[in-house]
């Protein structure tokens, strides 16, 4: 079989790369070892697809060359995604911060870029592996049940997050074959875990959440934060999460915006017997204020705390280390940092500056979004680059 685009990957950057080539006439073939596609769309949003971040900035994404999503992004914003939405009458709501969500269901967002492709006469392979590729002047791939010829290639087979939805290393195998450099891989948007000195103490909290201030380095995240049977999770956990590395601590503002030295001064000028933990139970849930005070060794009263002591729990409050052994790995993360070096792709096109028709897109890239919709509306911006060049 013969075709001008073979893109490998029928995900939200696949897809689309998939329309806009064969909106330039090219005959295009996408092949999927899954047997539908999308599989991470449908997930995506709890269901319904939180598919782009009117909000979104190259500021919001993670690469080594920082300058790389900048083209991309420019050429197909969340206006121009928005659009196909609108011509498709799919209803959308905006939650928060910018982050658009479908009204229906996730499924809205794929039978939209099926029916596209469907209409522009794109053909899909499913449930098809690709055993080799082999380049010469075009590339020749052998795939489950046939071979196929194609002037060029496109691997958007995504990166290795969620695992049950069929993900594969294989575009990190073929970047391997064709000379690229891979920068290491670790779960991004991912839960994290105790040590095990913390899952005694807290993993009783679980399902408890406060809104919190968490900081590693130089990054802070002012979000939700989740306890988990053995961890912390929510918004502001998963946010710090692609910034952490192990042996790092994390700094979590319990209490931001409060100043929580002033009310407990207060409270001690008037000779308070009350318990610290008691009185913390004002700001923080009760079973929080208690387990955090017992981990902190607090048992005092006001009554029997020195201004100095205050000043050091407050301090705790707003600067509370916490140390996680680890991730809770792929099987939970959200999506992978690192992936192929952008340094060999070219930011206009994503063609490979190795190999001539050769094309990267989507998480199998370095770049990894933050969480609300920008790792999508990287998808969509790298897969329409790529679909208008190839």
């Amino acid at each position: 079989m013969n075709c001008d685009v073979l893109i490998i990957g029928a995900g939200a950057s696949g897809l689309m790369c998939a329309i806009e080539a064969a909106k330039r006439g090219k005959s295009v073939m996408v092949v999927e070892h899954n047997q539908h596609s999308g599989n991470k769309i449908i997930v995506s949003g709890s269901g319904h697809c939180n598919f782009t971040n009117t909000n979104t900035t190259p500021e919001h994404f993670i690469c080594e060359n920082r300058h790389f999503v900048k083209s991309a992004l420019s050429r197909f914003t969340p206006d121009d995604f928005i659009a196909m939405l609108d011509n498709h009458n799919i209803p959308y709501d905006e939650k928060k911060a910018g982050q658009l969500f479908c009204r229906r269901s996730a499924r809205d967002i794929l039978k939209m870029l099926m029916d596209e492709c469907e209409d522009l006469g794109v053909t899909f392979i499913y449930s098809s592996k690709v055993k080799s590729v082999k380049h010469d002047k075009g590339f020749t791939v052998d795939i489950s049940r046939q071979t196929i010829a194609a002037k060029s290639l496109v691997v958007a087979t995504g990166g290795v997050s969620f695992p049950r939805l069929g993900t594969s290393d294989f575009g990190f195998k073929t970047a391997k074959k064709f000379d690229h450099k891979i920068i290491p891989l670790k779960p991004a948007l991912v839960p994290l875990r105790f040590s095990q000195v913390d899952k005694r103490s807290f993993s009783g909290l679980s399902g408890i959440s406060f809104p919190a201030r968490v900081s590693c380095g130089k990054t802070t995240f002012s979000e939700d934060v989740l306890f988990t049977h053995t961890g912390l999770s929510g918004p502001a956990i998963l946010q710090i999460s692609s910034y952490w590395n192990r042996g790092m601590p994390i700094v979590i503002d319990m209490l931001p915006d409060i100043d929580i030295l002033s009310n407990m001064l207060a409270k001690k000028k008037e000779s308070s017997r009350a318990h610290i933990k008691n009185f913390l139970c004002g700001y923080l849930s009760k079973r929080l204020a208690e387990a955090w005070c017992k981990r902190m060794g607090i048992a005092q009263t006001f009554h029997q705390c020195s201004e100095k002591d205050l000043k050091r729990i407050a301090k705790d409050l707003h600067g509370w280390k916490v140390v996680p052994c680890e991730t809770e790995g792929y099987h939970k993360a959200h999506a992978t940092r690192g992936g192929v070096d952008t340094a060999d792709i070219s930011s206009k096109t994503m063609e490979s500056k190795k190999v001539k028709g050769l094309y990267f897109i989507g998480e199998v890239l370095d770049v990894v979004g933050h969480l609300g919709g920008y790792n999508l509306q990287w998808a969509w911006a790298s897969g329409y680059a790529a679909g208008i060049s190839v």
